[in-house]
């Protein structure tokens, strides 16, 4: 069975920091691309940043030069580090595979007041 279970989330000011953690169990997770989203009230939920298996990443625009992602393969687990918050980092929070599973865990919500 899947599970992904996403951690630390928060309540930070604007500026601030946060490092989300997301293990996975129930796949493979050495040789899956894996991905963070977030869905922002009233938005689709978006890509913020992908790993491959080899340790390449991608982000999209918003947020290179202040969020960092990566994985540790023995412990089954992607962080995301998250610097420099801003308001619109506002979300909920999920990790999933690229390209995403149905399967998605209850995610972290991230509240970055102004």
């Amino acid at each position: 069975q899947v599970q992904l279970a996403e951690s630390g989330g928060g309540l930070v000011q604007a500026g601030g920091s946060l490092r989300l953690s997301c293990a996975a169990s129930g796949i493979v997770f050495r040789i899956n691309t894996m991905g963070w989203y977030r869905q922002a009230p009233g938005k689709e939920r978006e890509m913020v940043a992908f790993i491959t298996p080899g340790g390449s990443t991608n982000y999209r625009d918003s947020v290179k030069g202040r969020f960092t992602i990566s994985r540790d393969n023995a412990k089954n687990t992607v962080y995301l580090q998250m610097n420099s918050l801003k308001p619109e980092d506002t979300a909920v929070y999920y990790c999933n595979k690229v390209p995403m599973m149905r399967t998605w865990g209850q995610g972290t919500q991230v509240t970055v007041s102004s």
